[in-house]
């Protein structure tokens, strides 16, 4: 029987940096390798293979076809192998980084990750919260929580919450205008934002027609737990999710003033790259989050 060729274990990590970061210059400072040498350990691979892994034009490198589909597979072979590692060393500091929207971080994921960690205190967990879409080919994040329509490519995604939202005020400043009885009474408060889509969405569903937000000064604090701060101190009346400020509305610091309630068809997503799904540490905050928000969720659908 022919025996295939052989080569080393680190021509493929050569290609999962490569393929990730989308530059043998970059692939290289990370490894601390040439670009010369990058590409030598590359062309080992595709003589191996007999099929080039990627097209190679000026300033620029993409995956080919084949090359698309063996680099998920090295990167889970690499994530395994790590894994694997850190078991073997009774490794008790397997970081879990987390990245979320400023939101979801603060007004529910900070108060209840204690709970996992009691569970696996084998895994360090790190909260990055910001708004932006993270790139997980770019950025060294395990998971992210998202808001969206859960449609994103190459990524396996959970739906945690669906997101409906009503204007919440403090109670004190619904009293400077005599109560709060009728949509159109908000109008006659400072509006938090009025350039959230949100309130569009919330006052046509009220039957508000003509509520002129875009002539009220602009003004954004960039996050809506920013917003709820500056409801509770009265500064305005926010578009909020409630779910979010039970405790506020239990300690008499916010109130919704009516029933409706609207939804623009975004919610709040856990997502992981799906090469990545069989991960330990991924796999045990997944399971854990579903299980406190979406336990009929937590089989992966993918």
């Amino acid at each position: 029987m022919k025996m295939s060729k052989q080569f080393p274990l680190n021509a493929l990590k050569v290609f999962e940096a490569a393929a990730r970061l989308g530059s043998f210059t970059k692939a290289g400072d990370e490894l601390g390798m040439t670009q010369t040498a990058v590409s030598y350990q590359i062309k080992l691979i595709e003589e191996n293979i007999g099929e080039p892994l990627f097209l190679r034009r000026p300033r620029q490198i993409t995956l080919t076809e084949v090359g698309q589909h063996l680099a998920p597979k090295v990167t889970e072979a690499f994530e395994m192998l790590q894994e694997a590692v850190a078991s073997a060393r009774g490794n008790t500091e397997a970081a879990l980084l987390i990245n979320s929207t400023a939101t979801f971080a603060s007004q529910w994921l900070a108060r209840e990750i204690g709970t996992f960690q009691l569970y696996h205190p084998n895994i360090a967990v790190r909260l990055v919260a910001n708004d932006a879409i993270i790139d997980f080919n770019k950025e060294s994040v395990d998971v992210a929580i998202r808001s969206g329509k859960g449609d994103w490519p190459g990524l396996v995604s959970h739906r945690l919450m669906r997101v409906e939202f009503a204007p919440m005020l403090s109670p004190a400043l619904a009293e400077t205008i005599g109560g709060v009885r009728t949509p159109r009474d908000l109008l006659k408060l400072r509006i938090i934002d009025p350039r959230d889509p949100w309130w569009s969405l919330w006052f046509r569903a009220a039957g508000v027609d003509d509520p002129d937000l875009d002539g009220r000064p602009a003004s954004r604090l960039g996050a809506q737990a920013f917003e709820a701060r500056a409801a509770v101190a009265g500064q305005g009346v926010a578009i909020l999710m409630p779910e979010f400020y039970t405790d506020d509305v239990a300690l008499g610091r916010l109130y919704q003033p009516f029933e409706l309630r609207c939804s623009d068809g975004h919610d709040y997503w856990l997502v992981y790259p799906h090469a990545r799904r069989n991960t330990p540490k991924i796999r045990a905050f997944r399971d854990w989050i579903l299980g406190k928000l979406a336990p009929d969720a937590r089989r992966d659908p993918h």
